[in-house]
């Protein structure tokens, strides 16, 4: 498969890793948007989250809990934001579900 982010998972491309377990990995965005840039990824390739369905969802689930943990140990005392993009018009760019962890400064209410 030729997804970059199951290269990073793999070990195959390296990265600035924050958290992995069985489920899920989560490492440093390239092009931050914020002070705090990390993205969270199901190691098992879901495309999208137009892909998520009953036999995969238990990981989507599982990073979910996983989020605070990853955030607080980040230093996110204040709060952050979870984004996903799914498809052309929102703009994903790697066709591998992910979930942006964005914080450690006061984020815009804007978000467009």
């Amino acid at each position: 498969m030729d997804c970059l982010f199951c290269k990073i998972i793999a070990g195959d491309i390296p990265s600035s890793k924050v958290y992995e377990d069985d489920i899920i990995f989560a490492f440093r965005d390239i092009n931050p948007q914020a002070p705090v840039h990390v993205l969270v990824v199901p190691k098992a390739h879901i495309a999208s989250a137009d892909e998520v369905n009953p036999s995969n969802s238990s990981s989507v689930a599982h990073i979910f809990v996983k989020i605070p943990e990853i955030a607080a140990a980040c230093g996110l005392k204040k709060g952050y934001r979870v984004i996903t993009n799914c498809g052309p018009d929102a703009c994903q760019s790697v066709k591998h579900l992910h979930f942006h962890i964005l914080g450690g400064a006061q984020l815009s209410d804007r978000m467009a």
